[in-house]
Parts: C-alpha cells; structure tokens; sequence
C-alpha cells in the first residue's frame, strides 16, 4: 500500500475510478542530468546498461556508485537525504539484509541448483511468516501463493483483471516459461521437522548405545540451559481470573437471597391487604412495587458472579517477541468513526490518532482506519496534518515512554511530567515538541475557521479538483493512505503505522445504517488492505491512554488455553472533564465496575459501542471452535456389556481404503464446493473480500498489487455492495436499532462465544462525556430508544436465541434487563407522583400497619442498604458514585426512558421514525463552564412538572396537619418521607435547571406551574379515590333536606 497514491475515488456501481495526485504535493525528484556525487564530488557515472546511476529511488539524491557501495558496506545502509535504505541495485553485493530482497542476480548462485533450493524453501518459511504476521508486506514471489486459499469466484463475481493470479498453490496451471521435465527435488513444507525428528531419534540411539558401552557418561549439571527458567516463564497463562475474596461476595450473595424473600413477603403483605377507600391509589402502588421487583431480580442475579482478571505482558512479550526475532504478535486494524467535524471538532479526532499511532506496539503490525461518514473536505485535510505531526510526535513519545500519548491530554495534565525522566535532553525537547504542537493546533484551527463558510461552487481541492465530497448525500467512495509501508516514516527515519482516510459511497434512495453501516464498510476495506485478525474500535473522542491497552486484550486474544473462544475483549469507558462530584453520574461506574464484572464471571460483558477489541472472525458470523469430544468407550467382544462393539469393516483386498478414501474426498469437494457458492450471498461480490475472510490468521495475497486492492476497497464501499447479502443481519455490526453495539454483542453470544471484560490499572482509554443536563438527557434517550428498538424487534432477547442453547441464563436475563429498562419509567412515574396526590388527598397507599408488619418494611430497607454497601465493599466504588448513580436512575426514568417508551411505540405502530443526533464532543474552554449551560428540550419538562407537584403537597399536607391538631402528624410522617425521597433524588436536576446564576428559563417555570395547576385543580375537583354516597344522608338533615 502506497502512502503517495493519492486519493482514490470512484463509484463501483458507476464505474468510476479517479485518482487525485495533487492534493498531497509529493517533493519532487532531483533532475540528475549531468550532476556530480554530493559526498565525494566525481561523476556519478552510467550503470552497465547505459542509465545514469540512481542510488535512491526515493529521492534521487545524486550519490556515486563507490560511495552508494560504501555506505551499504560500511555505514549506515540509508540514504543521506530521506533517510531510506538503500536497496540492493544489479551487480552490487549483497550486504547484511538483504535477505529479504526478491531479485537474485548474484554471480555465484547463478548455476547452484542447491542455493536455488534453498531460496526457494526461505521464501516459503517467509510467506508464511508474511501471510500470517505481516499481512501483505512480504516480497511479491509467486512461489508464496500456496499457503492462501484459493480466490473464490462465483457466478456473479468481478474480479479485477490482470491483477490476481487464476489459482493458487497446486491449483495453478504451470507456466510455460518455468516449466521443466526434471523439477527440482524440493521437499514439503514441513518434511524438514519430521527429517530433524528422525535424526534426532537416531542420535539418540547411538548416545544409549554409547551410555551402555561407558563410552558416553551422565550430563553434568552445568549442561542444562540457563535460559529454562524464561522458556517455563513464557510457557505460562497469559492472564488469570481473580475471583472475589469468598469474605465479601458470600455475604453479599446471603444478603440478596434474603432480599428476595423478604421481598416476596412484603409483596404478600401489600396484595392482601388492600386500602378500600383509596383503592386506586393501592393498586397502582403495587402494580409498580411488582414491576421493580421483576427489574430488581433481571439486574441483581447477573452479578451473582463478579470476578477479577490479572494480565502478564511480560509473559506476552517472552512468547510472542523473542529477541533477536521478528514480533509474532497479531496484527490489529483500529477503527476510529467521525460524522460532524462541528460536532466532533478535527482536533479531537487529531489526538485520538496520534495516540493510536505512538502506541506501544510494532509498528507493522498496526493499521488505523478513519472513517469520515460525513465526507468532509475539514476532517480530510486535518488528517492530513496530523499525519504529518505524527513524524515528530511518534519518535517523541516512544523515545521517552510518554503517557498518555494524546498531546493535548500530555501537555495539559497537572503532574510532574519530570518524574522518573533521566534523559539530559527530555526538557529541551519536550519544550520544543510543545512549540510543535501549538503551531500544529494554529494550523488545525485555521481549517476549522476556513470550514465555517462554503463556498457557493463548493470545496475546491489544492489542485484545481472540486471536492467529491461536496454533496455529503450523494458522493462516491474515498479512500486515501496517509502513511504506509512507502512514505510512512518519521524524522527518524524509522516506520509508521499504517493511517488510511475512508469515507464510503453515498446515494440517494440506498439505506445506509448510520454508524453500523460505517463500521461494516470499514470491516471490509480493512479485509481488503491489511485484514487483520483483530480489530480496535473507537470513537473519535476517546483516545489511548494507556499506551499497552491492545497488549491487554492479545493476553487473553492470543492465549492458547482460553483465546480461540473469545469474541471480543471490552474494556470500561473512563472519562475526562467531569465535574469532581460527577452531578449526572456521567462515569457511570456502577455499571462499569459492578454490572460488568458479574457478566465477567458468566459469558462475558456485553459491548458497549467503544474501546473493544474484536476477533474479526467472530464479526464474520463464524461459531466458535467446539472443544475435542471425548472418546465413545470402545471394547473388545468378550465383554459386551460396557461401551460399544468395535465393528470390523471389510474392504476388498484391491483397495478398498483407497476407493473409501477417494468418495470421502468427492464428497469434501462438494461440500467446498456449495459453501463456496453461498460465500457471495454472504459476504458480498468481491472475490479479493471473500478470500480474505477463509484467512483466520489474517494476512493479504503477496501477489496483489497495490493498485488492484485499492480498486477492490472501492468496491466493497459502495453503496449497494450489502445488497442480498447478510450484512448486518448476521455480519459485522447488526442492523435495526440506533444502539447498535448491544445487537452485535448479543449475536455472539447466542453463537456460543464468551467476551472477557479488561480492567487495567491504568485505564485504557479516555473519552468526553455531555456534562450538561440536556446534552446528557439526550444521550440517555438515544440509549434508551435503542433498547425499546432491540425488545419489538426479532433479536429481542426475550425470544431469540433459544434454539441453540448457547447464551446462559444469567447472560439472558442481563440482556433483558438492557431493553426493558426504559419500560421503568412507567411505574417510576406513577410513584414519583404518588406521595403528593396522598398529601392533597389525605390518602395513603398503605393501611395502617401492625407491629409484625412494620418488620416487612424495615426488613426491606435494611436489606437494599446491606446490598448496596456490599456491593460498594467488593467492587470499590465509592458510595458518592453509587448514590449519584441512584439519584440519575430516577431523573432519567422520569423523562429520557419516558420519552424512549413514547417514541418507540410511535415508531413500532405508526412507523414515525426519530433522527439520530450526534453527542456533542466540543468543549468549553472554561473549567466545567458547559456544567452550567443551559439548553432547552421538552426533556425537562416531566421531572419539573414533578418536583412542583410534590413541593405543593409537602406544604399543603403540613397546612393540614397544623389545622387538624396532634393527631394527624402520625400519619404525616409516612407521606412525607415518600414526598421527600422523591425530591432529594431529583436534587441534582433542580441544581442544573438552576444553573450558575439560579436561573430558570420562564418557558420551563411557565409549563411546569401550569400542569401542576392544572392537575391540582382537577385532582381536588374530582378527587377519584374517595368513595362517595349516593344522595343526602337523611340522619342527618331530615326527608326534606
């Protein structure tokens, strides 16, 4: 992949194709007619075919052909000016490295069929260390092709032309121009192991036969190798599961038992001892009262199981990165989704990439993708720019182990950033990086400056081009590689990942499933570019901040005991910018450090949209390995009463095992055969896609060529390619809800598949999080409309996946609890406006109870407290977070999960559809100034609404009680701590309609007065749960009153 190929565009469906040069502005060659070495000063003199001398064919540095001989033979092997490695020109000597080099035209290997040998056996080891850990960037031989599958083509198949071979391995028609009677004796991959097996036995042998002679004596202790104790280090788990300390989760798990049977007991009591003069106001405190308890029981149970897990990356790096050897880690391909550069500001998606690509891990190994679903000319050239900073940030951070890799978190995090620096020149060239990255920040915000008035005839590229991303609706594919395996160094001279701009084809009239729709376009450009067995998502906000986070999760990925089983590894969101008393529960740290870790110790957490690294076979659609099957238990005849009788099968004496063999083979065949045939209804017509997803360890065919692959990653964007096909029914990211990532985690895990759930001490990414009320409200929206979407869908998890009994119970129940969690906010709703219709009415919900009942109610109190603060003790979550976490539950019950109930029923009955509405990433430039923000939506109504009725009836049953004398305080004090759990959980909301100022806009106040007015009024006018008498009593006043 050429990181000067320039921007590719072009529409499949169309047949299109264009290729724009000039935006990138390549430095051009030196013109080399008639110039002298620059190094010594002579001639640089002609090749033995007649051409003027290029010693670089990079740059054209003019470099003699005796100083290009030294400095491959003597120096440093790197061109003066670009800082390239020479390659190895015809009829120089090879020199330490170049090994690696295809062209063979050394005068001494020319006639030695042995050496020939040789070669050809390196390449084979060489492809398949290329295939399977470099994934593309071996040499270009054809001998490689045989360890890849063969290119499947079917009916409607368009492979590129010229470009892929017909076959592969023995499948290849010999050419004519390398055929020979005689071939060269050349043995099988792999008969060289069974050669050494055999010498080796034979070696041991002849030392037995020695020992016995007493020729040959026992080994002194001296002879063992020094290294074992590494060798039994690296041979080691990968990681370890931690399970909770036995003294805080049996307590926690006697206490919920107790809970649960205290619960039924009160539940008991409340059914049978119904209020007969408000009997309306009774039923619909127990409707609910059952409702919570049936959502208590769906989220409690799944944490039956917390766990912890251990990661051991120094037994990672002795496995997989043996010194003096090339890295065996996998490759990952990272995916970084962008919409709305003025939602989610260029700079912020800056810092994201360049912590990916200062990462610590090898280089080769990692490719990051950018998709621009918004085709925004903004986000392309700060990409761009970004690029080009990364040459000087990357070899900064590495050369100084910084963290995080972000600069804008680096640069403005409040610690000592001298703390365990040794280096003399650190401070010299942090401050210089610094002063690099603030004139990188001007550039940045000049094109953001630039971007805030279009121009009438639309963006126009540096080189005259129009933009083809002008219209966003209606454009074609684009794709474009930044840095790659050419052009992709630092100022160092040493390589870059790989960093590719996408932005799929958009038209009219196509359905394109928002950001899953994104996320599978990239799967498939991925497969076709790098195709890498693993996969990082993230979104634009949230970069690296810890540099070892993909190590984390190739610990249990790449684990042989426990890896192949894994789909994905999630790893908690952990954010910046949050007030210190997280007003909202933005954090959300009950869910990501109690919720999770239970679904740790089941089947796995469920994905979370970010900062997840997936097993791309898995997003295939493809089951998990099953385990070996234990042997059915065979015996002899004699015996016939245990296991089963071994059946003797006759064959002809003239080969019947062959013939046996050989149908057995037929029917292989066609087995291929047929899955070959529905691989384009799967997958989609791309023969280059296809192949590439037979390949579990990842890699792309050596043979492809640049050119071909980016012609085919056009193809696989465009917007009809998931036309008939599974995409986002059974592949990739699934279709059909705004929340996306709980429908694709929960397919995997009725699959069979299990997750792991990564917390490292550290955290291993960071993101923004909408502080402010409204944003925040509406982001819970979107998390709740998505989940009422999964529940009337056909994946709801309420009905689908039983058939193959691989998701557990406790697995189920959790993702249950995940759709029908907004369906709450109807029961909350009624209870939150129970207390103030008791304190207008004088009513109460309960009758008055005996001294064994109040052990009901007590029981129940003591046991939500005791779970509470057991789960606190076992998880470490602080008890602030935990109550801001009960607090939030209750404000975003009673108006976002309203809402999402409203909505989704409107969208299931009467097809309404809602638009999706990106979170705001900006960030105000004064600490925690979008704290107190305001902003208006219909969201802020129903709480408000709430808070007022219920102030209203904590003073009017006050008034009441101040009237009727002593003994109505008793039964006061019942309604008044309903009234006042109401409005402490709704403390933090009355806080942010306030604002800095206490402010409340008036068309809230306006509201808010009115319907509460309006439902007072009513309320004492009709007063529904009093029983009333038909007629006069006649006791009282008489036949004639």
């Amino acid at each position: 992949m050429e990181a000067s190929a320039g921007l590719v565009a072009g529409s499949h469906n169309r047949n299109e194709l264009v290729v724009i040069h000039g935006h990138e502005e390549p430095k051009p060659l030196k013109k080399l007619d008639g110039q002298v070495c620059e190094i010594c000063g002579d001639e640089i003199g002609l090749t033995v075919d007649g051409d003027l001398f290029v010693a670089c064919n990079e740059c054209g540095f003019p470099v003699c052909r005796p100083c290009y001989e030294y400095e491959r033979r003597e120096g440093s092997q790197l061109c003066p000016q670009c800082k390239t490695r020479y390659k190895r020109l015809k009829g120089s000597p090879r020199v330490e490295g170049d090994e690696d080099e295809d062209d063979l035209d050394d005068i001494e290997h020319e006639f030695y069929i042995e050496d020939e040998q040789k070669n050809r056996q390196s390449h084979i080891v060489d492809a398949m260390l290329h295939g399977k850990m470099s994934y593309g960037r071996g040499p270009d031989d054809e001998d490689i092709n045989s360890q890849f599958p063969p290119i499947i083509t079917g009916i409607r198949s368009q492979p590129v032309s010229g470009e892929l071979p017909n076959g592969y391995g023995e499948q290849m028609a010999p050419s004519s121009m390398h055929k020979r009677i005689h071939p060269y004796p050349i043995s099988e991959p792999g008969s060289e192991r069974w050669d050494e097996k055999k010498e080796g036995g034979w070696k041991e042998r002849m030392d037995d036969w020695k020992l016995r002679q007493g020729n040959l004596g026992p080994e002194p202790d001296d002879a063992y190798d020094p290294d074992m104790a590494m060798i039994d280090e690296a041979r080691q788990p990968l990681s370890r599961k931690v399970p909770i300390a036995s003294s805080k989760v049996n307590p926690y798990r006697m206490v919920i038992v107790a809970r649960l049977v205290i619960l039924a007991l009160f539940l008991r009591y409340r059914i049978l001892n119904p209020v007969h003069d408000a009997f309306g106001l009774w039923l619909t405190s127990v409707i609910c009262e059952i409702w919570f308890a049936i959502s208590w029981i769906l989220d409690q149970f799944p944490k039956w199981y917390p766990i912890d897990r251990e990661t051991y990356l120094d037994r990672l790096s002795l496995r997989y990165e043996r010194e003096g050897e090339p890295s065996m880690l996998s490759p990952a391909d990272i995916f970084v989704s962008t919409v709305d550069p003025m939602k989610e500001p260029p700079l912020v998606t800056a810092n994201t990439v360049l912590s990916i690509l200062a990462m610590d891990y090898p280089v080769d190994k990692i490719s990051c993708y950018i998709s621009d679903d918004g085709a925004s000319m903004l986000t392309f050239e700060a990409l761009s720019e970004t690029a080009e900073f990364a040459r000087k940030w990357v070899p900064f951070c590495k050369k100084f182990a910084i963290e995080p890799r972000a600069p804008e978190m680096y640069f403005t995090l409040k610690i000592d950033y001298l703390k365990d620096k040794v280096q003399p020149t650190f401070v010299k060239e942090r401050r210089a990086m610094k002063r690099e990255y603030e004139e990188f920040k001007v550039r940045i915000n000049a094109l953001v400056a630039k971007a805030a008035k279009v121009p009438p005839e639309g963006w126009i590229m540096q080189d005259g081009t129009p933009w083809p991303g002008n219209n966003t609706k209606d454009h074609p594919g684009m794709i474009q590689v930044f840095l790659g395996h050419s052009g992709g160094v630092d100022s160092e001279g040493n390589e870059l990942p790989r960093l590719v701009y996408v932005s799929r084809e958009k038209r009219p009239g196509f359905q394109h499933h928002k950001k899953a729709g994104a996320m599978n376009a990239l799967v498939r450009v991925s497969g076709v570019l790098t195709n890498a067995p693993f996969m990082l998502n993230l979104d634009c906000d949230h970069y690296i901040n810890n540099s070892k986070a993909v190590r984390e999760a190739m610990c249990f990925l790449m684990d042989p005991q426990i890896g192949r089983k894994v789909c994905y590894v999630q790893f908690p969101q952990r954010f910046d910018g949050i007030d210190r008393h997280d007003r909202y529960a933005n954090r959300n740290t009950v869910f990501f450090d109690i919720n999770m870790k239970g679904l740790d110790g089941i089947q796995g957490p469920v994905y979370v949209g970010t900062g997840c690294v997936f097993r791309r076979q898995a997003l295939y659609g493809y089951s998990p390995p099953k385990g070996p099957k234990r042997p059915k238990m065979v015996t002899c005849d004699c015996c016939p009463c245990f296991g089963s009788r071994r059946k003797a099968k006759k064959y002809a004496a003239n080969g019947g095992d062959v013939e046996a063999a050989s149908l057995q083979g037929m029917d292989d065949d066609k087995e291929v055969l047929m899955s070959q045939m529905n691989f384009e209804k799967k997958f989609g017509q791309s023969a280059i896609f296809v192949t590439s997803t037979l390949m579990e360890q990842g890699g792309v065919p050596p043979s492809s060529s640049p050119a071909a692959l980016l012609k085919e990653a056009i193809h696989v964007i465009s917007c009809g390619y998931e036309d008939k096909t599974e995409w986002g029914l059974e592949l990739g990211w699934i279709y059909g809800s705004i929340t996306e990532d709980i429908l694709t985690g929960f397919k995997m895990h009725c699959r069979g598949w299990r997750s792991i759930y990564c917390m490292p001490k550290l955290a291993a990414f960071k993101g923004s999080a909408p502080i402010n009320l409204s944003d925040r409200l509406n982001q819970v929206l979107r998390w709740a409309l998505g989940s009422v979407e999964i529940f009337f869908s056909r994946h709801s998890p309420v009905w689908y996946g039983h058939k193959g009994g691989n998701l557990k119970w406790l697995e189920r129940f959790a993702y249950i609890n995940t759709t029908i969690y907004p369906f709450t906010s109807l029961p909350l709703l009624a209870y939150c406006i129970l207390p103030a219709v008791c304190l207008l009415t004088d009513k109460f919900i309960m009758p008055s109870i005996s001294t064994f009942a109040s052990l009901f109610f007590i029981g129940l109190f003591l046991s939500i407290f005791a779970t509470g603060i057991l789960e606190l003790r076992w998880s470490g979550v602080s008890i602030e977070e935990w109550w801001r976490n009960e607090q939030f539950w209750v404000i975003g019950g009673v108006s976002a999960h309203l809402f999402a109930v409203i909505q989704g029923l409107l969208k299931i009955l009467a097809g309404i559809d809602t638009n999706f509405t990106v979170t705001s990433k900006a960030t105000d430039d004064e600490e925690f100034g979008e704290l107190y923000t305001f902003k208006w939506t219909t969201l802020l109504i129903p709480p408000t609404t709430i808070l007022i009725i219920n102030l209203v009836g904590v003073v009017a049953g006050i008034s009441d009680a101040i009237n009727n004398g002593y003994q109505s305080w008793g039964p006061l004090f019942g309604k008044l701590f309903f009234a006042f759990w109401v409005i402490v959980h709704l403390y933090p909301f009355l806080k942010g309609l306030m604002g800095r100022q206490n402010r409340t806009p008036t068309i809230v106040v306006i509201w808010s007065i009115l319907l509460a007015s309006i439902f007072s009024l009513l309320w004492v006018r009709i007063d529904p749960f009093v029983l009333k008498t038909k007629g006069p009593d006649t006791t009282q006043c008489g036949i004639n009153c």
